[in-house]
């Protein structure tokens, strides 16, 4: 049904996968093979499949997500978090297979910043491998931007700044003391920024953030709608 649908509609299929040794196992004993064998199996390969996680690889299944260009996203600080595994993603790329960077969702992550995520690909990537070069600041930059698009499949609208793509932009302030001296701006993005050092954000042009003031909603009435529902939830619980 998933894949009939995905294929007349022209739709992708989103799938977090190979998350964990025990997803695997349990997998396993249910239907007799890995779960990425079960997706080849049930023809998911044909629709535009996105995958995220994917800490649990062997070689021939980075070499079928290359043969299928099948790209994968990386969630590093969940991983670690939920103690699920690491992502091979020097290998995926050495591999051409896209790689984009996500953080999952606040309850196997908590903060959502996109620059201590990078952070922490970079570090997890080099103590994984044992190669202090694995992963460089550029290639976690790439990661969090085109990277990004490119799993999405809009990287010829967003992604990157270039002429004829929609604006999107952040500013950071690099002028601030923990950031001083700047020898390398990529690596500084990456390794001492976090998004508290951003100053305006622009989404195809229009400021939605401007130095600690949000344009687009009231931050007040937000946290009111935060605590209520935190009390809901806490009712259940």
């Amino acid at each position: 049904m998933t894949r009939t649908l995905a294929l007349s509609n022209d739709l992708p299929v989103h799938l977090h996968l190979h998350e964990s040794r025990d997803e695997l196992d349990r997998h396993f004993t249910q239907h007799g093979c890995r779960p990425m064998e079960r997706m080849k199996r049930l023809g998911m390969y044909d629709t535009q499949l996105q995958t995220v996680h994917m800490t649990q690889l062997i070689g021939h299944e980075i070499e079928d997500l290359t043969a299928t260009s099948t790209p994968v996203v990386h969630c590093p600080e969940s991983n670690m978090k939920l103690a699920s595994g690491a992502c091979p993603v020097s290998e995926l790329l050495a591999q051409d297979v896209v790689v984009a960077l996500g953080t999952d969702g606040a309850a196997s992550n908590n903060d959502l910043d996109m620059f201590q995520e990078m952070r922490t690909a970079a570090l997890l990537a080099k103590v994984t491998t044992g190669d202090p070069e694995a992963l460089s600041a550029e290639d976690a930059l790439h990661m969090a931007t085109l990277g990004g698009a490119q799993f999405l499949g809009l990287d010829k609208m967003i992604g990157s700044l270039e002429p004829g793509k929609r604006a999107d932009v952040i500013a950071v302030q690099l002028n601030d003391i923990q950031s001083q001296p700047v020898y390398h701006p990529v690596s500084q993005l990456v390794y001492a920024v976090t998004g508290h050092n951003v100053t305006h954000t622009f989404v195809d042009g229009k400021l939605v953030y401007e130095k600690g003031r949000f344009t687009q909603f009231d931050v007040d009435e937000l946290k009111a709608d935060v605590a209520t529902w935190k009390s809901k939830i806490g009712a259940l619980t």
